[in-house]
């Protein structure tokens, strides 16, 4: 993780972003942390970054805890591979 003050960001965006790919970039205004950036090297790390903050996902993800918790469900290893 870099931290970078606000007036670098600005001065060189382009720079930042392709950084961010890598690293979070957490963006500090009068030395205090305001902010991060976050790149994505790929599509499928900005749908992956996406579903991992998407509440109907998430709920989803909980039901089926709660389902498994409570004994429904079928384990992997209960599955026949054909």
């Amino acid at each position: 993780m870099k931290e970078v003050p606000l007036s670098e960001v600005k001065d060189d965006l382009s720079r930042y972003l392709r950084e961010a790919e890598t690293q979070e970039i957490v963006i500090t205004r009068h030395g205090k942390p305001a902010g991060v950036l976050i790149g994505f090297e790929s599509e499928e790390d900005w749908f992956e970054y996406r579903l991992e903050r998407d509440p109907r996902f998430l709920q989803r993800i909980e039901q089926a805890r709660n389902s498994l918790r409570a004994g429904r469900g079928v384990k992997l290893e209960d599955i026949d591979s054909e």
